[in-house]
Parts: C-alpha cells; sequence; structure tokens
C-alpha cells in the first residue's frame, strides 16, 4: 500500500502546474519562431525551437513534469488551438508527416529528465540533451518518411535520402542549443532546486 508520502511525490503542486504550463507555452512560442525571424523551412520540415524547449522542459522539471508539459502542448494542439509549426491546428494534425516530432518530443522530455535525476552533473545534462535531440531526429524523420510513403502526398523523387537530407540544415542549430540547454538547464536547477537528484 503505498504511502503518504509517495502519493504526495506523486501529486502535482501549484508550482508544478505553473512550470508546466510555462513550458508547455514556450513550446508554441517556439513552434512558431519562424514567422517571427527570417529563418526558412527546408522541404516539409520548418526550422522550429521545439526541440530545444522540449529538451529543456524535462532537464528543469524531470521526466514526468518534463513530458507532461510537451503532452498538454500537443493536446492543446489537437484541441484546435494553432499551436504547432506554421499556426497549425486541430486533430487532422495527426496526419501530417511531421506530427511524429510532436510525439517524440514527450518521449526526448521523459528520457532527459530520466537521465538528469540519476545524476546532476553538468556532462549527464549536456549528454542527456544530445541523446534527446538524436532520439527527436531518429524517430520523428522515420516517421516523416513513412507518413509520405503511406498517407501523405510525397514530392517528386521522394525517398528515404531526401528525407534525412531536410534534416540537415537545423541539425547544426540543434546541436548547438542541446549543448546549450543542457548548460542553461545545469545552472537552473542548482537554483530551482525542481528535480531532486538521487
Amino acid at each position: 500500500m503505498a504511502t503518504v508520502a509517495e502519493h504526495s511525490h506523486h501529486r502535482l503542486r501549484t508550482v508544478d502546474i505553473a512550470y508546466i504550463g510555462l513550458f508547455s507555452t514556450l513550446m508554441m512560442i517556439g513552434a512558431n519562431i519562424t514567422s517571427i525571424v527570417p529563418f526558412m523551412s527546408v522541404g516539409g520540415v520548418p526550422i522550429t525551437l521545439q526541440t530545444f524547449f522540449a529538451i529543456l522542459a524535462g532537464l528543469v522539471l524531470g521526466s514526468r513534469k518534463g513530458a507532461l508539459a510537451c503532452t498538454v502542448y500537443m493536446c492543446i494542439g489537437l484541441a484546435g488551438a494553432p499551436v504547432f509549426a506554421r499556426f497549425g491546428g486541430g486533430f487532422g494534425q495527426i496526419l501530417s508527416p511531421t506530427f511524429g516530432f510532436i510525439v517524440t518530443f514527450i518521449l526526448a522530455a521523459f528520457i532527459v529528465g530520466l537521465i538528469v535525476e540519476r545524476s546532476g552533473t553538468k556532462k549527464s545534462y549536456i549528454v542527456a540533451a544530445v541523446i534527446a535531440t538524436a532520439i527527436n531526429y531518429l524517430l520523428g524523420t522515420n516517421w516523416m518518411y513513412f507518413a509520405y510513403k503511406l498517407w501523405a502526398s510525397a514530392p517528386d523523387a521522394f525517398n528515404y535520402k531526401m528525407a534525412w537530407l531536410w534534416m540537415m540544415p537545423p541539425l547544426p542549430k540543434d546541436i548547438i542549443l542541446a549543448v546549450f540547454a543542457g548548460i542553461f538547464a545545469h545552472r537552473l536547477q542548482r537554483i530551482l532546486k525542481i528535480i531532486p537528484i538521487k
């Protein structure tokens, strides 16, 4: 039988809900940063800051709350709010070839949170962020490829190599931001102490 302490550990506090809401909002802003600054989309993939904020959510809030923040963001978008890239929204977005990246944001936040919950070193924060970026690219790109092949209208001469070529332009940006997220979150965590390090 679970103890009162165990129940309270899993219960969300008001401040937790506020942090989850904050990171969900940052995801919304990051999704459409290309509408504010003159970045360009490559092929069918818009260049955004969503990966950065998803990873930061896991690093700062931990596995459970970080993944929850990304889940809230996804649910808000599926409910119809124009919070996805290019101000997309609605349940129909689940058929978008790039929807897989949104799903992997949840997994990425959860995994980085798990890693840093077990080790509070700066190196672990950076390594966790880079691993999460790799997961996001691997699963998201494969989802996109199969979506184009199975139900979306694939561009002419589209193939697996082209799918990965589309992902190359934003890759350096995401690697640099992953390292920055690790360093920044490590410093922020020492101040906020949101995650109890084992």
